[in-house]
C-alpha cells in the first residue's frame, strides 16, 4: 500500500506538469507553424490571433514580429492560444480540427489542445461573448478578394523604397501604383488607404510614407515630445484633418507615431485613442496607473504603468481634463503622482489628449 501511495506521489505531480507545461519541442513546432501560415496572410485563425493580440496589447507594437517570434515570448504564445481557442468557439473539438489545420505534428495536438482548454477554460464564457460581439460589429478579420494580394514585384532602378522593409500589405499598395505611368497618376481616395498603424512601424524613412500615402498627403515641420522637448523633423500624414498623424523616424532604434485627432481612422495599438476615458485604458492595462499631477511639468502624463499590459511596450499617454470647473480640481493638480483610481478622475471627465507608440 505505501509503494502504491509513493508511485502515485511520484506520478500526479508529472501528470499535472504534463497539463500546465508544453515541451520545448512542441512550443517549437507550434510558433513556427503559427508563423508560417501568418505571413501567408490567408489564414483566418493566425490573423484572428493576431488582431487579438493587438486588441489585448499582448502582441506589442511590432504584430508581425511578435507572430514570427512567439517561442520567445511565452506570454504573448500562452495569450496566442487563448485566442485560438477563443476563434474555435472555445470548443475542445474544433480547437484540436484547427489545430491540424496549421499542420503541426500529429502527436503535438492533444498537448496543445489539452494545455490551451485547461488554462482559459475559465474564461470561455467571457471569450465567446466577445467573439459574438466582434462578429455583430464586423471586428473579425476577413481575407482580401481573391488576387488582391500578388507576389512582390521586383525591384526597379525608379523605385523610391527599401522593399526589404516593406510589410506586405505596403507592397500591395507599391504594386498598384507600379501599374501606372507617370503620366496617368493612380486615382486614389482615403477610403482605399490601410488604415492599420501596425503597418507602420517598419518604415524608416519619409520616402516610404510618400510612397504609401501620396506626396500631398505629407509634410514635415520641426516637433517637440510630449515633454516639450525638441524632436527634430516630423513628417505629418494627413496634416490638418482629423486623420492627421505624426511620424518621426530614429533609424534603426525605430520609429515613433504620435495620435492627437479625436475622430480619426486609423486603427491603434491596443485599441487605445484620442478622447477615450481613462477608465478605458485602466482596462486595456489590467490595472491601475500613475499620472503625473496637471497643469505642472509634465502634467497628464502617465508616469508609471505599473507593471501592466502597457508596460515597456513604447506607449506614452498624455491626458487632459475636460471638466476644469470641478471643485476638487485642485485634488490632481500641482507636483504630485496621481492614481488612475481616484473617483475624482470621473467627475473631471479625463480623456486621452495625445498618445505616442514608439516601436523598437
Amino acid at each position: 500500500m505505501k509503494r502504491i501511495i509513493a508511485l502515485i506521489a511520484f506520478i500526479l505531480p508529472v501528470a499535472l506538469n504534463a497539463q500546465t507545461k508544453l515541451a520545448e519541442n512542441i512550443v517549437e513546432d507550434l510558433t513556427h507553424k503559427i508563423a508560417e501560415h501568418y505571413e501567408l496572410k490567408n489564414d483566418l485563425g493566425t490573423l484572428f490571433i493576431a488582431d487579438q493580440l493587438s486588441r489585448s496589447g499582448a502582441g506589442g507594437l511590432d504584430i508581425d514580429k511578435t507572430m514570427a517570434e512567439l517561442k520567445g515570448d511565452p506570454a504573448a504564445l500562452d495569450a496566442a492560444l487563448k485566442f485560438y481557442y477563443q476563434y474555435s468557439d472555445c470548443n475542445r473539438q474544433q480547437l484540436i480540427a484547427n489545430l491540424r489545420a496549421l499542420g503541426i505534428q500529429s502527436n503535438s495536438v492533444f498537448p496543445v489542445a489539452t494545455y490551451t482548454v485547461n488554462k482559459f477554460k475559465g474564461e470561455a464564457k467571457d471569450l465567446q461573448e466577445e467573439k459574438a460581439a466582434l462578429v455583430k460589429s464586423g471586428g473579425m478579420p476577413v481575407l482580401p478578394p481573391p488576387g488582391s494580394v500578388k507576389p512582390k514585384a521586383k525591384p526597379t532602378v525608379a523605385a523610391t523604397t527599401d522593399n526589404e522593409n516593406i510589410t506586405p500589405a505596403q507592397q500591395t499598395t507599391t504594386e498598384t501604383a507600379a501599374t501606372t505611368t507617370a503620366s496617368e497618376p493612380a486615382a486614389k481616395t482615403e477610403d482605399t488607404y490601410n488604415w492599420d498603424v501596425r503597418t507602420l512601424f517598419k518604415l524608416r524613412r519619409p520616402e516610404q510614407l510618400v510612397e504609401l500615402y501620396g506626396k500631398e498627403n505629407v509634410a514635415s515641420h520641426p516637433a517637440t515630445d510630449l515633454q516639450g522637448n525638441d524632436a527634430g523633423i516630423a513628417y505629418y500624414v494627413f496634416p490638418d484633418t482629423d486623420n492627421e498623424m505624426e511620424v518621426i523616424f530614429d533609424g534603426e532604434k525605430g520609429t515613433a507615431i504620435t495620435f492627437t485627432k479625436e475622430h480619426a481612422k486609423w486603427k491603434s495599438p491596443f485599441g487605445i485613442k484620442v478622447g477615450d476615458p481613462i477608465d478605458k485604458v485602466v482596462k486595456v492595462n489590467g490595472r491601475n496607473f500613475k499620472i503625473n499631477g496637471f497643469e505642472w511639468e509634465d502634467g497628464g502624463i502617465v508616469d508609471s504603468w505599473e507593471g501592466g499590459t502597457i508596460a515597456g511596450k513604447g506607449v506614452s499617454v498624455q491626458f487632459k481634463v475636460n471638466n476644469t470647473g470641478e471643485p476638487k480640481y485642485d485634488q490632481v493638480t500641482g507636483g504630485k503622482k496621481v492614481n488612475s483610481d481616484m473617483s475624482v478622475l470621473k467627475k473631471l471627465d479625463v480623456v486621452v489628449e495625445k498618445i505616442v507608440f514608439k516601436s523598437n
